[in-house]
């Protein structure tokens, strides 16, 4: 529809006439500026933040037969695809989980790519023909992870609400959408992003590539835990100095 967070301005919409006191979305659908009115209060843990590969006759990916078409609303995992496969031909696919999968099993596609969480998340494991790996598919910013908000006033909620919140992947989201928020990217441009713990130290990952992917630009930053702020933005700059910026002024074009 070309409006970026278009769902998530709807339940603000009900948070600010009372109708409800808690808007529970998914992270990655969140535009990184969230009005001063609201509070992200907190994320439940991670179950998942790869991408999952559906196909028709179960198929994996790299099992396909050449010019398969593939369903995908996403620039970046568009981008993604090509990278491995330049005789894949991607077509535009939009609707819910049940609209996606009904699309693809009447013949439309021969398979579709998908956040393995969403498939999880409404017992459809099943479904997943393959997980695709990290990488190239480093997913969106955010993938993976449920993000509780509310009115940024309500205390009395906030002290409830933020009980739930897990510090790890709170530390690991924060990290991902500082970084794009540094780079000013939108939630169609095709940039990724993905934050992991190791040794006590946090891991960032980034990507950003320009829409026909002949271009990707990808490196890593890591750091003390309680600098993921700063670990974002530092891995926001190094891709910037290595051309990022260019992309994404092509991609506003």
């Amino acid at each position: 529809m070309g409006v970026q967070g278009i769902f998530v301005k709807e339940l603000e919409e009900a948070l600010i006439s009372g109708e409800i006191d808690i808007a529970v979305h998914s992270l990655k659908d969140m535009p990184t500026d969230i009005s001063p009115e609201f509070r992200l209060a907190a994320v439940g843990m991670r179950i998942d933040a790869r991408d999952a590969f559906v196909s028709k006759n179960g198929d994996s990916f790299t099992t396909l037969p050449q010019g398969a078409i593939i369903g995908t609303g996403s620039e970046r995992r568009a981008v993604q695809m090509k990278s491995m496969r330049s005789d894949i031909r991607i077509r535009d696919i939009r609707g819910n989980i049940d609209t996606r999968l009904k699309k693809l099993y009447s013949g439309e596609y021969d398979g579709i790519i998908v956040a393995a969480a969403a498939l999880l998340r409404m017992g459809l494991k099943e479904k997943i023909a393959e997980y695709l790996p990290i990488n190239p598919f480093l997913p969106s910013v955010g993938q993976g992870a449920l993000a509780v908000e509310i009115e940024a006033s309500n205390k009395e909620m906030y002290d409830i609400v933020s009980n739930v919140n897990e510090e790890q992947t709170w530390q690991c989201v924060q990290a991902e959408r500082a970084f794009l928020s540094t780079l000013g990217g939108g939630c169609r441009t095709p940039i990724a992003a993905l934050g992991t713990f190791s040794g006590g130290l946090l891991h960032l990952e980034g990507m950003v590539a320009d829409r026909e992917g002949t271009r990707i630009l990808r490196d890593e930053e890591t750091g003390a835990f309680d600098t993921y702020v700063n670990i974002g933005r530092s891995l926001a700059r190094k891709l910037l100095s290595m051309g990022a910026g260019e992309l994404l002024l092509e991609k506003e074009k």
